[in-house]
């Protein structure tokens, strides 16, 4: 098979591939699978791989990859530079960013790298294919918004309350990723009160989250939005 035929296949499949994640955690959930987290891991980490295969199998040009990367090394340099900060970080914010100007596969594609990267300054482990995969979900879904014209009128302004609830929501969406993760895989045995309380203790940092971004999305969307628009006008990306 051809790297077009891949890219094509691949490229069908990417809202499935990002969908089987939750599904997977409902079923070990609702199944009351025991010691899931391994299981769930070995999925995600399938989603991953399978994503940048297709990424990588639809041939992009240097000048296509060169602000996706450019991105991602902000965005890493970024969650370092607010390293002292739990959770306010810019990391949602330019993986939307991403999304809006270059696209939702390189939206995702930042958020992944930046969580990639920056943890080898914060450490890796076996949540580092979580991270990348929730950073990259609000990557891809501030692509898609973008692209069906949420963020940005016709006439080059911003629809500023739709994109800040946006990035209020994104801090949201990666604390669900992240804390789903954390209660099905490790709470054992896994009751109301035992899932409450870890969620009790994670729902402060997930608003941080969630303010932080709206707070650099209010900074850097329009700057960085119309910077980028330029060079994929000028270089034809």
């Amino acid at each position: 098979m051809t790297d077009y035929r891949v890219a094509r296949l691949l490229a069908k499949l990417e809202i499935p591939l990002l969908l089987a994640v939750p599904a997977v955690m409902a079923a070990a959930l609702l199944a009351g699978v025991e010691q899931a987290a391994l299981t769930m891991l070995v999925v995600v980490a399938l989603v991953l791989a399978l994503f940048f295969a297709g990424y990588e199998a639809s041939r992009p040009g240097l000048r296509q990859i060169m602000p996706t990367l450019v991105l991602a090394a902000l965005a890493a340099a970024g969650r370092i530079l607010f390293g002292p900060i739990p959770d306010f970080k810019p990391v949602s914010a330019i993986a939307i960013v991403a999304g809006a100007t270059l696209g939702r596969r390189n939206g995702f594609m930042v958020g992944a790298l930046a969580a990639l990267t920056s943890n080898f300054f914060f450490g890796q482990g076996m949540w580092t294919p979580w991270q990348m995969y929730a950073w990259g979900l609000v990557g891809y879904v501030g692509g898609v918004l973008a692209y069906a014209g949420a963020f940005d009128r016709a006439d080059g302004t911003v629809r500023m309350p739709a994109l800040l609830t946006y990035g209020f929501a994104s801090g949201l969406l990666y604390g669900v990723v992240i804390n789903a993760y954390d209660i099905i895989g490790f709470v054992q045995p896994l009751t109301w009160a035992g899932a409450v309380a870890r969620l009790a203790m994670a729902v402060p940092f997930d608003i941080t989250h969630g303010l932080a971004t709206c707070v650099f999305l209010a900074a850097l969307y329009k700057p960085w939005c119309r910077r980028i628009n330029r060079v994929v006008v000028k270089y034809g990306l």
